[in-house]
């Protein structure tokens, strides 16, 4: 994996909707070769959770999100939102705010998109997969990539109930599966499933988008240098 220069004086916040994406964030900023000062987070579960509640993302909801990404660029050089399920509240950020506002899905998409070949996404939350069909499929209009959607059945019952270890088997293997069925490259939908890419082993390690989320915010930091 290709690292990212040290000794950078950003500050890039990411919004969480579980406290242990901290760690996956953490983990992967790490090997990207990022200062350990440089991430900020802020979690917010009762946003996913009224998610879940109403069956999808509400208006209320896109706005609280939007309300609580606005918060953090006041005081970051960047934000992501490692939350798919609330991706789409990003569309809705004022175009005159300045520092880059990004959705980790997206950049996981484009990731998958530049891969090329059969994308397989992987999603255990039964509402991220609307906002995450729409994402990468909108990543593939000009691209000879396709893209399938799999939604992994009991998955993040296991993640509730605390049961992390069977909740990044049940990924693996569901990723296994896909590279047996024909996969070119498997993504990972969720920032919570990171870890389950270093259990996979009929094909490519997948794509996760604690790795696509920072490396698309450190370039478009890059960018404003």
């Amino acid at each position: 994996m290709a690292t990212i220069a040290k000794a950078n004086p950003f500050r890039i916040a990411c919004l969480h909707t579980a406290a242990s994406n901290i760690s996956v964030f953490d983990t992967a900023a790490k090997a990207l070769g990022i200062e350990p000062d440089v991430l900020h987070h802020e979690v917010r579960p009762d946003l996913l959770a009224a998610a879940e509640q109403a069956g999808h993302l509400t208006a209320d909801i896109v706005a609280s999100t939007a309300s609580a990404l606005l918060a953090l660029a006041r005081r970051a050089d960047a934000v992501v939102l490692t939350c798919s399920t609330l991706g789409p509240a990003v569309e809705h950020i004022p175009s005159h705010i300045q520092v880059p506002i990004l959705r980790a899905d997206e950049a996981l998409a484009i990731a998958a998109v530049n891969a090329g070949g059969k994308i397989v996404v992987l999603c255990a939350v039964e509402t991220t997969l609307e906002p995450t069909s729409r994402i990468f499929h909108q990543a593939t209009q000009h691209s000879t990539a396709s893209v399938q959607v799999q939604w992994v059945p009991g998955a993040w019952e296991l993640f509730k109930a605390g049961n992390i270890d069977a909740y990044l088997a049940a990924i693996a293997q569901a990723a296994d599966r896909a590279y047996v069925d024909g996969a070119s490259i498997v993504a990972l939908g969720q920032a919570s499933m990171s870890a389950a890419a270093l259990l996979v082993t009929a094909g490519p390690r997948p794509l996760t988008s604690a790795d696509a989320g920072l490396t698309a915010a450190m370039e478009a930091l890059r960018k404003r240098v």
